[in-house]
């Protein structure tokens, strides 16, 4: 296992927790921010990929959002993207106070929800030499048509209005299941989305599998897609062909626009590209890109 330290940097009010890993030998190095997707937390796998990159050369450092994970907030559970977005500005800033990191040479590293956030961050943030964006969230409409069935639709809605109206009261969240079965009330509840969705989840441990439901009402209107153009460093999207959650179509559309992107291809689906052999191919692709965006000429 790659050595890492526990640390932790303030956005907004409250202190977020991250994993700071530092590879191997002397000299400023490369750095990879990193955090998940959909209402996940680092330690659904982003070890796997922090400890490849480290031994590659690369600092990580990986964290959790605010109201999530280790990391502070309340309400928990809340999934608020304009959090989540400051969020990542915020672990940007922190890396660039590192000693031992090359500031020039901070790159980006998202999944899922957290691609979207990296594709809007990336188009954002002066100064981002790189990103990797991996079976990225682009529109929130194409998205939402991955639930084909209107009643599940009205339900979720009909929660996240009850969310809402609770805030304003000052009362707890109304929740909605993250991942489900199909059929269940769930923001992802394609075939594949609950077993390969809690398969990340490590074992024995505890993990919430529902946020807040007012986000329904506004993950429509997320399109960080429409950021790609504006993008100038290099961005690699890993794309999953069969994806049941950020389908495909409309994201290589996207990545078409980013004038330095490169689009690497994958017959898995949305979750199955996190473990095993599909785990082992995209990471050998993105370690390639980064080695040629992020490591010196000499290296």
């Amino acid at each position: 296992m790659a050595p890492r330290e526990d640390v932790r940097f303030v956005s907004g009010d409250d202190r977020i927790s991250a994993w700071l890993y530092r590879p191997a030998g002397n000299g400023p190095t490369p750095l990879l921010v990193m955090a998940h997707g959909l209402g996940a937390v680092r330690s659904m796998r982003l070890d796997a990929y922090a400890e490849r990159f480290s031994a590659a050369g690369y600092a990580c450092l990986v964290f959790d959002y605010r109201n999530f994970g280790d990391s502070e907030g309340r309400p928990r559970q809340l999934l608020d993207i304009g959090m989540q977005l400051a969020d990542w500005a915020a672990a940007v800033a922190h890396a660039r106070t590192l000693p031992g990191i090359d500031h020039d040479r901070i790159g980006l590293w998202g999944t899922s929800f957290a691609g979207g956030h990296v594709i809007a961050t990336a188009a954002r943030l002066p100064g981002i030499a790189a990103a990797v964006v991996q079976c990225p969230f682009t529109d929130g409409i194409a998205s939402a048509r991955t639930i084909t069935n209107p009643l599940i639709t009205a339900r979720i809605t009909a929660r996240a209005v009850c969310d809402v109206v609770a805030a304003r009261m000052g009362r707890p969240p109304v929740m909605v299941a993250t991942a489900g079965k199909p059929g269940e009330v769930a923001l992802m509840n394609a075939p594949d989305a609950y077993q390969g969705y809690l398969r990340l989840v490590p074992e024995d441990a505890e993990f919430p599998n529902e946020v807040a439901a007012r986000i329904g009402l506004k993950i429509i209107s997320y399109r960080p897609g429409r950021y790609t153009s504006k993008i100038t460093c290099p961005i690699l999207f890993c794309v999953c062909e069969n994806d049941s959650v950020a389908p495909a179509v409309p994201t290589l559309r996207y990545a078409a626009r980013a004038p330095r992107g490169e689009v690497r291809m994958y017959p898995e689906g949305h979750f199955a590209i996190y473990v095993d052999e599909a785990f082992e191919r995209v990471i050998t692709d993105q370690l390639a890109f980064l080695d040629k965006h992020l490591k010196p000429a000499n290296a």
